[in-house]
């Protein structure tokens, strides 16, 4: 049955879920032949979801050289081949990047309105469960809501924050934060960056500067840059993705707003299109809604069969 981590994936995937779910219960019923059309429907459905049309084509492909020419079983037969087909096409998992000394520095990027802060506090309060003493930067010192909300992420989950006033220079707030992270002992330093666009030159620049800072105080550092994504986009989030990658070093994604979203397949296609692995994703408003990806997991939740409820 579905454990705790089964059972948020299954609720908070329940649109995307039952949009899948349900055009495969139509599509596959028992007795119909596994042929182009049926096919070409089930290609229709995955593209729906925000699979991508390279992935969903790809599966079209498998699905036909596993099935085609067979009566269909029922819809569970079809959706428990997608559920094989998908893993055996996602990128291993790639191990997060730890130095040999703590603490560990993550920098938190992203565009305007994708979760950026809520995130970065999301991860503060995750890591504080597991026992690691975290440090935040409130480094997006151009919203005055951004370091007051990230002051308060801090708080509720026994975090340390480095802040300082509205307009102040990010990188020095970063440079403070480093030494405070050090000056501590904390195993995790988090810097939340102001939300910029890719195309957004001077901003770039900016998050060059604070890793340069960072990295005067905490050699190598940083170790993981996070890039925030609304997965409400869909297939915008793709597209955002190989853009800002080529102007930040992103080690990781973080795919939030799925609970609210008919395109949570949008999270398989940008591992299986850019190579980039998914860290973690948001499937609710709470503290411990955002997950560790699991592929398993995941798709499991996915493509649960029709009607399927956590427990």
């Amino acid at each position: 049955m579905f454990g705790r981590l089964r059972q948020k994936i299954v609720d908070g995937l329940r649109k995307t879920r039952d949009a899948i779910a349900g055009q495969v219960e139509r599509i596959a019923s028992a007795g119909r032949p596994v042929d182009d059309a049926l096919l070409d429907e089930l290609e229709e459905a995955l593209l729906s979801a925000d699979l991508g049309p390279e992935l969903a084509a790809e599966l079209r492909d498998r699905l036909g050289q596993r099935l085609r020419g067979e009566a269909v079983g029922g819809p569970d037969q079809v959706l428990g081949v997608l559920r094989e087909e998908i893993l055996a096409l996602l990128p291993p998992r790639v191990p997060e990047t730890r130095p040999t000394a703590p603490p560990r520095v993550t920098l938190v990027v992203g565009v305007n309105g994708s979760g950026k802060t809520t995130t970065a506090g999301k991860l503060a309060a995750l890591w504080g469960r597991e026992g690691r003493k975290v440090v935040v930067a409130a480094a997006d010192t151009f919203r005055a809501a951004a370091v007051e909300q990230m002051a308060i992420w801090a708080e509720r989950s026994g975090a340390e924050v480095v802040r300082s006033q509205p307009g102040a220079d990010p990188a020095a707030v970063a440079f403070d934060a480093a030494r405070a992270a050090r000056a501590r002992h904390a195993d995790e330093l988090l810097v939340d960056t102001a939300g910029r666009l890719h195309n957004k030159k001077p901003l770039m620049d900016e998050l060059a500067k604070i890793a340069r800072v960072i990295a005067k105080e905490i050699p190598g550092a940083p170790h993981e840059t996070l890039l925030v994504l609304d997965g409400t986009t869909g297939r915008n989030a793709v597209i955002q993705a190989r853009e800002f990658t080529r102007v930040a070093p992103v080690s990781g994604l973080v795919l939030t707003k799925l609970d609210g979203t008919a395109r949570g397949g949008v999270a398989v296609a940008i591992g299986r299109e850019l190579g980039i692995p998914v860290r973690y994703v948001g499937v609710g408003e709470a503290a411990d809604d955002l997950l560790l990806f699991e592929a398993e997991e995941y798709v499991a939740g996915l493509l649960a069969p029709p009607g399927t409820k956590g427990e």
